[in-house]
Order: structure tokens, then sequence, then C-alpha cells
């Protein structure tokens, strides 16, 4: 089916604003109406995230649906400013952008809304308000708990991505509006939103607890509020996957899950493959949905999951073995719990044994195998080979003599102390390879005065004993006769998350403690799951001008002790170089360098540095965006400071500088 393509076209909204869109048309929509497929999200419709957005929505308007790509508030094109991350107004726009799709000869009336990452959260968040012509959600990479699950706080310890990508919205939101479909006034619009411009990182680092701040638009504060379908997708290698047993069991609509081995990519594009025919199963929700049409959709596994073999423990990986599994619905009665104890001796057993308290103090660059908090398909973004942290950590192994998988959140409960009242606990689970190489499966860290509520933190009593769970992350792996499976407990993480303010000593009491694991029980009947190989619409003319580079590396300082850990790319924040959109003749090239140093036995030494310059544009509207970002702490506050400049055709338009102290709330 052919398409019409809109390249640009304003939404008014009732105050005054005017939001940009781009929409893909079915042939004969205007004739007979067709039901929509919104995305709204802040990225740039025009030049931000037009490679994938042609793909995609150009093949749902292959397949009769009307594709409508719009820049929220104060982004791209839009009139007004972006004051913060899934504010009400950011909602309320979303209303009004439905009800004038709704409006256009082209649309039947019903409306789908999807997305990933930010547009992910949001297409919730507006399914929660309930507009009636939303038939249907389809969120990928999001999460139902702004707290627990973003990229802002993990177990109630502050993410050193907070800081990365409060930097990165900071040169995001910097770039010009385009002249050429943004109007006369385009550049006084982008002076005042440079001049308006929040200081991200500092802003989410203010609010150290689950608060009223995370609650807004935490949609699992009532599940009840959603009443349309909803489809939600996850990746293993993603940061967003918790959410997704999460929603499919809190729901109380029709719900289905999909959890790949992909990261932070749509699974079309997914890496680590196998990517799928994730646009065909997106086109089946909305035929069910938006067209009424009974395919059987809803007939498949409530969740569908990958099941990871494991591999040799690389940081880059486009490939994963394994296999497609489905619960017929979720929670699974299929998923038996394991339970095993730790012992002293370094074991985990089928049964509690006696024993003596074992202590640890990791050292504070405990962690540097961690890979990255979100993976994106890059280079050397996987964790790494374990033995690394494993030097600094407790650990407790079993033999596995039979093959077993496992499928959803393994479980730690422990009785431990600290001598410190604030703690951090870093737990992970690996696969030990017969080479002896160890493949991190999952993990979880945790403050430890968010022990009972990250609401209300408490301190801890020194020296006294106490009662811990932490819930690692969701995780789908098949373990091997021949392996091992390892326990690992640490008390620091980095350069995952920034360090406690003191070096705390954990001692943990084996003999009370247990590891539950999520077995699959292989002897039931198997649910058949199968996808059809990815598919898209036409590409967008695009030349790669240089592929870019990536690089990684950490090292120690001998004679300080110091710890580096660098990531630099060039060409591309995402490895995808420097290229050049040929339709509207615009080329971009995002650098970016982030250093992070601490002394292992000195978490107030700890230093984020993190710098970006953001070049794009045409002959005659040429701009370089610079910006530096840098964090240290004390022991009752922590310090960010940034600057940013903004350059049009080699003269300076703007320049702004942030300084911000923010108390510590016990962490």
């Amino acid at each position: 089916m052919s398409i019409e393509k809109i390249e640009h076209i304003w939404i008014p909204l009732r105050d005054g604003t005017r939001l940009a869109a781009r929409i893909f048309l079915p042939e004969g929509a205007r004739a007979q109406p067709v039901p929509a497929v919104l995305e709204y999200i802040p990225y740039r419709k025009r030049d931000g995230t037009r490679g994938r957005d042609e793909p995609m929505h150009g093949y749902f308007a292959q397949n009769g649906y009307a594709a409508v790509r719009v820049d929220m508030r104060g982004s791209g094109e839009s009139d007004g400013q972006l004051a913060d991350e899934y504010l009400l107004q950011e909602q309320d726009d979303a209303l009004e952008v439905i009800d004038w799709i709704t409006a256009q000869d082209w649309c039947s009336g019903n409306v789908g809304m999807m997305g990933k990452s930010w547009s992910g959260f949001n297409c919730l968040q507006v399914a929660a308000r309930r507009p009636k012509a939303l038939k249907a959600v389809l969120s990928a990479y999001s999460t139902d708990d702004r707290f627990r699950d973003d990229i802002h706080f993990m177990g109630g310890c502050l993410l050193n991505d907070n800081l990365w990508w409060g930097a990165i919205m900071l040169a995001y939101q910097a770039r010009p509006l385009d002249p050429e479909v943004a109007g006369a006034d385009w550049r006084e619009r982008w002076i005042e939103r440079l001049e308006n411009l929040p200081f991200f990182p500092a802003l989410w680092a203010e609010h150290q607890t689950y608060d009223d701040y995370w609650k807004h638009g935490s949609v699992q504060e009532d599940w009840s509020a959603i009443e349309c379908p909803v489809m939600v997708v996850g990746g293993w290698v993603d940061s967003y996957t918790n959410s997704v047993p999460r929603l499919i069991s809190g729901l109380k609509v029709p719900s289905l899950g999909i959890i790949g081995p992909w990261g932070h990519v749509y699974p079309h594009d997914g890496i680590p493959g196998p990517a799928i025919g994730f646009l065909q199963e997106a086109v089946r929700w909305w035929d069910r949905w938006l067209n009424g049409i009974d395919n059987g959709i809803m007939d498949e596994p409530q969740m569908r999951a990958f099941i990871n073999d494991p591999v040799a423990p690389t940081g880059t990986r486009r490939d994963q073995p394994g296999r497609w599994v489905g619960e017929t619905q979720w929670p699974s009665p299929a998923i038996k719990p394991r339970l095993l104890h730790l012992t002293d001796a370094g074991r985990l057993a089928e049964t509690a044994r006696p024993g003596e308290a074992l202590a640890i103090r990791s050292p504070q660059n405990h962690g540097q195998a961690a890979g990255e908090w979100m993976g994106t398909g890059c280079e050397g973004e996987m964790p790494t080979d374990q033995r690394l942290d494993d030097g600094g950590s407790l650990n407790f192994d079993i033999a596995v003599t039979e093959a077993f998988e496992i499928l959803g959140a393994p479980e730690l409960e422990l009785d431990l102390a600290s001598d410190k009242p604030l703690a951090q606990i870093a737990v992970r689970l690996s696969d030990v390879l017969p080479s002896g190489e160890i493949l991190r499966v999952s993990y979880q860290v945790l403050n430890l005065t968010h022990r009972e509520s990250h609401e209300h933190p408490t301190p801890l009593e020194p020296g006294q004993t106490t009662r811990v769970k932490v819930t690692l992350s969701a995780c789908g792996h098949r373990f091997l006769p021949g392996h091992k499976l390892r326990l690992s407990i640490g008390s620091a993480y980095w350069p995952a998350i920034w360090p406690a303010p003191e070096a705390a000593t954990l001692t943990i009491h084996p003999e009370h403690s247990t590891l539950s694991l999520p077995v699959r029980d292989l002897s039931l009947p198997q649910a058949e799951v199968a996808f059809l190989p990815p598919a898209h619409g036409p590409l967008t003319p695009t030349t790669q001008l240089d592929p870019g580079r990536v690089a990684r590396w950490s090292s120690v300082d001998h004679l300080t002790g110091l710890a580096t850990y660098v990531t630099e790319g060039e060409g591309g924040l995402f490895g995808e170089g420097i290229l050049r959109f040929d339709e509207i003749d615009t080329t971009q090239a995002h650098n970016l360098r982030r250093e992070l140093t601490i002394h292992p036995d000195d978490p107030l030494s700890a230093r984020y540095v993190l710098e970006q310059s953001y070049v794009m544009g045409r002959e005659g509207w040429q701009s370089h965006i610079e910006t530096r970002t840098e964090m240290t702490s004390d022991a009752g506050n922590f310090y960010l400071t940034g600057w940013l400049t903004a350059h049009l055709e080699g003269e300076e338009v703007a320049r702004r500088d942030w300084s911000q102290v923010i108390a510590r709330h016990l962490i």
C-alpha cells in the first residue's frame, strides 16, 4: 500500500501552544478513515528520531493505520518549554492531541498509543487518564514505578546514569529549531528555550525517596485507572524489564508481555539478536483492539520470554543463543521456587546448616565488570567476566548437575548487620562456566536504609542484625550441567551507583539466609512461541559520513590507588556515527566523554565528569552545543555543577551555568 507523508503540521492546543507533528497516512484514508497510532516524545521528529520513525510508522501506514509522531511541548519545533519529565501538562497536552487526531477526516475515531522509554512511560500515564478514543496501548522499555525502575535510582541508590541522562537532555534540548518548518521566529524561540533550560540532573537528584514527585506518573499507584488493553515489551539487556511481569500481573485489563534478549531498542532492530517481527506483532495488536478483528492474538501466552543460554561474558554481543518460551498466564503456576541456603563454606545448599558469620567490605571500585545500567546495543556495554568483581565479594556456589531454567525475579533473604548506619548491598547471580569465566545473569543493589520502604527510609543500628530481602532483577536463563550457579554479595557497586558516605562492613549470618530461584517446570506441556522475521517500511534516505568510534576502558593508578573508568563516543551517542538525513540535508554528530574516578578506600573521593559536543545543521544553519557536568559529594551533600554553550554559525548565542548543592537524605 502506498502512503502519504506529511513532513510537518501544527497541532493547536487550547492555550495557544502549537505542537509539531509528522504524519504517515495510508492511501485512501481521507476517503475511508482509519484508526490512528500516536507516538508522543521530546526527541525531535524531524531530525532526531527520523531514522527509526520512517520504517516503523511507515509500516503502520502501509498496513492501514494513520501514524502520528508528535514532539512534546518545548521540544523539536513545538512551542513552549519542557520543564521536566512526565508532568501533568504533558498528559493534558496528549489528551488534546488525541482529541485533535479523532477530529481529522482521515481518522475513524479509534486511537492507539505506543512508544519506548519516555513514550513508553507516557502512553501508560495517558491511558490512566482514560481518554475515550484511546483503545489500546503498546509500551516498550518503560515502568510502572518511576522511583524503583527509572534511570535515576535503583534500590534507593542514586544511579550515576542520573547525571549521564540529565546531561544528555541538556544537549538534546539545546539544539536549535529548524527554520525550514519552525517559522520566522525560530531563533527567538530557541534562545528562550535555552534561557529556561532546567538543570535536569539536579532536578531529579533532589528527590531521594519515593515521594509525591515519583508517585505522579507511576501507574502502579492505581492499576484500575487503566481501562484499555496493554501490551508491554522489555529486553534482558535493557534496564526496564522488571515492569513487564509487574504490569501484566497488576493490570485489570487484557494484557500481554514480551521479553526478548535485547537492549533499549525496538525489537525489530533488536540487539543482541534474535530480532523479531515486532511491527507485525504490533499490527496484530492494533487490528484486534482498534479494528475489532478477532485475530487470535489474545490466544498467545500472556508472557512470551527468551531464555538465554550461557555464553562467554564479553562486553559486546550481537547475537544471544537461547529459545523462546511461553507462560499461559502470569504469575505462572508452572514456575516454582527452588530454595537454596547459604553456608559459611561459601556454598549454596538444599538444606540449612549451622555456621559462622561472614563479613565483607568491598573496595569502592567494586563493580567494574558491571557494564552499562541500560544496554542499547552499543559496543562494550555488556557485563564482562565477573571474576574482576568476585574478589571483592562473598561468593556462594552450587554445582549444576541437571539442566534447569529460571524465569522471573530471584529473591535473597539475609540476616545481616552493618557497622555503619548507612550502607549499600550489591547482589549478583552468575553462571560459572566450565572455562572458569563468569557470566552475570541478574543483579540488584539496595540502599539498606530503604530495606523496609523506599518512601520512609530508616538508618541501620550499627552491629544489630536485621532481616533484609533483596529482589533481583527479572531474568530468563538456562543453567547447564558442569556449570556452577554463584551468588555474590558486595557492599559497593561503582561506577553504576554513587557510594554511601562511609565504607561499611556487612556481616552476613548464612544459616538464616536463603536464595529463592524461579524455576520453570519443564515436565509440563510447553506453549509454542514463534515470531515472524523482522519487517519494516521504507527507510529514510541517510548517508553515514563517518562510522564513529566507541572506546571504554578502566585503570588503577598503582601509585595513588585511584580507579578511573572512561567512556568515549565519537560521532554518535549510541554508536551510529556521523549521519546526514538526505531529504532534509541535515548532518549531526554527537561526541561524549565521561570519566568516573574513585579511590578504593574512600567513598568521598567519587567524582563524575561528563563532556559533550553536539554539531548539527546544514549550510547557513550550523549549530554547535557544548556541555560539561560534574558531580562530587561529601558526607552531607551532593555537589552538581555544569555549563552549556550554544553557537550558531560560529557565533555564541547563549551560555548557561549551573551550580547546585543537594542535601543527602540517608543516601
